[in-house]
């Protein structure tokens, strides 16, 4: 009976961690978080350009995109309701038809994150962007982890990955990191009214302990190499020779 206890229960958690939002209310101050993740990312959707871009998860899809010059948008979800459907970890796509990726929430609750970086990686054409945002363990959001009441329920059934440690990933695929941003100075167990003194002052004092973090990451023709440094060829020590006319001029001399 106990054994059956145990299995149970470690079933149930395992669901909880392959839990994804499906939505922005799925989460605690859903729809702040998805206005302040949109205000980080406005800025950047200029610079974004080609004809495709893959939101990956409703999340994604859902995010205002203000003056994105990109010919056309699609989504994908494994839970269907959007343009594709189908896993992050096989995307249905060719290799590289796509000029940028949105993966927004979504590494926290997969399984094996670095094999959704590597489609993502497929599918991204060279000089591509993608856009990771997730939650910070280095942040107050983390103390919902540590209480028991809070374990099981979205965002901390997920894991937290640490910013560094997706950013090691995407080297190691062959991107340039070209933003690292933090957002969201709270621990989201209670609502947001307003932002106060003490979000303010992590901010000030601790910038880089935001609950979210924003990665924006470009794909390179090449992977990153060392350059050796040029040796410094040294140059000849050329001696001028002594022309025609002064050497007859020297030996008139020696001779008188």
């Amino acid at each position: 009976m106990t054994l059956g206890k145990k299995h149970a229960g470690k079933s149930r958690a395992s669901e909880a961690t392959n839990r994804h939002p499906s939505q922005w209310d799925d989460l605690p101050n859903g729809q702040w978080l998805q206005e302040a993740i949109e205000e980080k990312l406005a800025p950047w959707w200029p610079k974004v350009f080609g004809y495709h871009l893959l939101n990956m998860g409703p999340l994604s899809a859902t995010l205002d995109k203000p003056n994105l010059p990109v010919g056309r948008e699609f989504s994908i979800s494994p839970q269907g309701g959007q343009s594709l459907n189908g896993s992050y970890r096989a995307l249905p796509l060719q290799n590289g038809v796509i000029d940028a990726v949105v993966c927004n929430l979504l590494l926290d609750f997969e399984p094996d994150p670095y094999r959704v970086l590597r489609e993502i990686d497929r599918v991204l054409i060279s000089g591509g962007h993608v856009f990771i945002i997730g939650f910070n363990p280095l942040s107050p959001a983390f103390l919902g982890k540590l209480l028991p009441k809070y374990q099981e329920h979205l965002p901390w059934c997920g894991r937290f990955f640490m910013p560094f440690r997706v950013k090691d990933w995407l080297g190691l695929l062959g991107y340039q990191v070209i933003g690292d941003e933090r957002l969201v100075y709270h621990h989201l167990l209670c609502d947001i009214e307003n932002e106060s003194i003490w979000q303010h002052a992590l901010q000030a004092w601790l910038p880089g302990s935001g609950s979210v973090y924003l990665l924006v990451a470009r794909k390179l023709e090449s992977p990153l190499t060392p350059i050796a440094d040029k040796q410094l060829v040294p140059k000849p020590k050329w001696s001028t020779a002594p022309t025609v006319g002064r050497a007859g001029q020297l030996g008139r001399k020696i001779n008188k």
